[in-house]
C-alpha cells in the first residue's frame, strides 16, 4: 500500500515527536521518510478466507 504521507525512519532517536512529510526526506533532518500507513492486511492471516466469507454472507 502507497501513501502519499511519510513519517521520518529516525523521529525516535532524533525528534520528540513524529514529523510527518509528503517528500521522500525529512524536513527537520534530512534521515529518509517512510511509509506512514500500515498495511490493510495482512497477506499470511490464518483466518482471512473465514473474514470475508462473513462479510460476503452479512451483504
Amino acid at each position: 500500500m502507497k501513501s502519499d504521507i511519510r513519517v521520518c525512519s529516525a523521529w525516535r532517536e532524533v525528534h520528540d515527536r513524529p514529523v510527518y512529510t509528503l517528500s521522500a526526506v525529512c524536513p527537520e533532518c534530512g534521515a529518509d521518510a517512510e511509509n506512514s500507513a500500515p498495511a490493510p492486511f495482512d497477506p499470511n492471516d490464518p483466518h482471512g478466507e473465514y473474514r470475508r466469507a462473513l462479510k460476503r454472507r452479512n451483504r
